[in-house]
Order: structure tokens, then sequence, then C-alpha cells
């Protein structure tokens, strides 16, 4: 296939090439439509200026991308919220996108962001670092990534101690008698969901828990894993006497679970989630978390991508985790007649598109309440 050119885009956009000139290059005499045109011509046809063109850029356009793996994943919500606080306190403007946890969704807006010639890019990234993310390394744009990292892809990034918020969220389960913990894991394409569960297997193994296969779900970071990862943990012949969840949201969806069935939390089932949301201080009872900053992650990765911009080398950073012990999690439940199966008002599980994102619940609620939302 013949590599789209500069004229190509012009006439998809509808205007002259000095004008696609002009806003591919960043020049501020363009219009918004003008600008707006350009861009979407140059993503439809996979038009990417060339390094050396691009390296001999002198003017910055002042503005970077941030691209989050689910808008509607109150973690992520956080890192962009202060990304952009950041972005604007240096001088910066951000072009937020939201992945919805899908690599081609990912490539899309990464095009889109070097057709608007941002100047670097804040991203969660998805899959293996093949396509558009290949393209921005290749093309020399800085990069810092937050929350995952990309096996063999040598970028600057901003995660948490997954290895270490996971060993005390077991240790605290063992420590209160639980012997059979169901884990629901985040997806293994992620390098977040790969070692929260590398970790959970190696904590179960030093406290001489069951390390029963059995007891781990893989699931994929939103509300409706969780529901399944629960119900077929809970189906178990021998089910777990507590849950830890690897995300916000696939918590949310064993807490609802767990109320649908009338299992009493903590006196039938101790719960461990991971990520501090705002709804999981509200809820009755608060649950006990792994907590984590995105705050100062979003913080930190627009700081380290403004250095990059201003030629200065940086390190990637690895921010604490603490367990915050709360009200969900007890002494392992010596009841064995685990509530049956209710059937749901719905058989599709719940999940939270198109529903306000828990982050956004600004009253007291109690679990009820929570899957009043989701179902």
């Amino acid at each position: 296939m013949r590599t789209a050119t500069l004229q190509d885009v012009a006439k998809l956009a509808g205007v002259s090439t000095a004008t696609a000139s002009r806003v591919l290059s960043g020049h501020p005499a363009t219009s918004v439509d003008a600008r707006t045109r350009v861009a979407e011509a140059a993503t439809e046809l996979g038009f990417r200026p060339n390094a050396q063109a691009r390296s001999l850029r002198k003017a910055r356009t002042e503005s970077i991308g941030v691209v989050v793996s689910d808008i509607l994943n109150p973690f992520f919500a956080e890192i962009a919220h202060t990304a952009e606080q950041t972005a604007r306190e240096a001088g910066l403007t951000i072009m937020l996108c939201n992945a919805n946890e899908s690599t081609e969704q990912q490539d899309r807006y990464i095009d889109l962001l070097l057709a608007h010639r941002a100047d670097g890019i804040v991203i969660a990234p998805q899959g293996d670092g093949s396509g558009s993310l290949r393209d921005v390394l290749k093309l020399g744009v800085p990069l810092v990534f937050v929350d995952r990292t990309v096996d063999g892809v040598d970028v600057p990034s901003i995660t948490s101690d997954n290895f270490g918020g996971i060993a005390q969220a077991v240790e605290h389960l063992v420590g209160l008698g639980h012997r059979r913990i169901g884990f629901i894991a985040g997806p293994q394409a992620t390098s977040t969901g790969r070692d929260r569960l590398v970790a959970f297997r190696d904590a179960i193994e030093k406290h001489g828990a069951d390390q029963d296969m059995a007891l781990i779900y893989e699931g994929d970071f939103r509300v409706s894993s969780g529901v399944a990862g629960a119900r077929h943990l809970l189906d178990l012949a021998c089910p777990p006497t507590a849950l830890l969840a690897a995300d916000s949201l696939m918590t949310l969806g064993a807490l609802h679970v767990c109320q649908d069935r009338a299992i009493s939390i903590p006196d039938d089932m101790s719960i461990v989630g991971y990520d501090d949301i705002e709804a999981f201080r509200l809820l009755d009872p608060p649950i006990t978390v792994v907590s984590h900053d995105p705050a100062r992650t979003g913080e930190l990765a627009v700081e380290l991508l403004t250095k990059m911009l201003d030629g200065e080398k940086v390190e990637s950073v690895v921010l604490d985790a603490q367990l915050v012990v709360r009200g969900s999690t007890g002494p392992a439940s010596l009841r064995r007649d685990v509530p049956a199966p209710v059937p749901l008002e719905t058989e599709a599980p719940p999940d939270v598109r198109g529903l306000p994102a828990p982050h956004l619940l600004a009253h007291a609620v109690h679990v009820d309440d929570v899957a009043r939302l989701l179902s």
C-alpha cells in the first residue's frame, strides 16, 4: 500500500497543501476547523511526518496527550485529573483520550495525538507495545507510562508496589485465620495484572495458605468481571472465606454478588479491594483496601514528561502501596452453609458503561446503594 503524503492529507481534508503543512507543523496561524479536518484526515490515512522532519521542528505546541485505560475507573480518572492540573501549572494543555482497555482504540488516539503534534504523551499502555506505540518511540516523541509497563520497552514509568501491596493484603487475611482466599486477578495482558497475580501466588505460598488454582479467577478490571469472578469462587464446592480483588471496579462487582446472596461482610466473608476510592470509605462496612496514590501518579508523570521535553534524563518511580484495614475483614468464618445463589433481575452481569462512576458518589452509601447502581 502506498504511503500517504501531505498532498493526500490536504485533499481529503479539503484544504491547501500549505494549510495542511502549517497545521501539521503546529503553526498558530490556522483555524480550529482546519486543524480538526487535517488531524482527522491524517489519522484516517495513517499519515505521520517522518522522523527527520519532526526532529527539525523548532517550536513546541505546548500540548501533551494523556491516554488512560478506562475513564470510568476512578483510579484513572484521578490520574487524569491531577495530570491536567500539573500540566496547566506548567503552561501546558492536555488532550485527554480514553483507550477503554482496547489496543485498537489506543492506537487510534495515539495517531490522533501525533497528527495534532503533541509534544509528549502520558499513557497507561495497552497490549505488548506494538502498533502505534512503537511508532511513537521511533519518532522520538517523549513517553511516560503510568500504572503499567511494557516488557522490552525502555520508557520511564510511574507505578505502584504491586508486590508489596498484595503481600500485605494476604498477610492480613492469613493473620485472621483465612486459608482459602479467592483472588479476582486483573487481565494477564497487562503488567499490572500479571504482577499482582504473581504477588498473590508468592504470598499464598509463603504463608502456607491453600494454593488451589480454582481460587484464582482472571478478570478484566471491570465491574462485570468482578461479578463473574465472585460467582465462580462462591459456587466452588469448598468456597473461600475471603476475597481479594485486584482493582476497585472488580471489588465493587464482588460486593454486589455478596449483597445479592445475603452474605454478611465480614461475618460470612472478608473482602479486600485494591485502590482506595471514595465509595469504599462510605460503604457500610467500609472496605479494607490496598491503597496507593493515583493523584501523585498523575502529578509525577507530567513532571517527568516536562523534564524530558527539556532534555533532562529521568528515572522510573515506584510508589508505595499500603494496606488500609477497615470493616470488611474479620476472622475466618466457621460457617459452611454459604447461601445459595439468588437470581438477579437480569441475567447479564452489571457493568458501569453509561452509569455514574463510583468516584462521583458524594453521599454516604450502603452496599445496597452501590448494588442498585450496578444492577
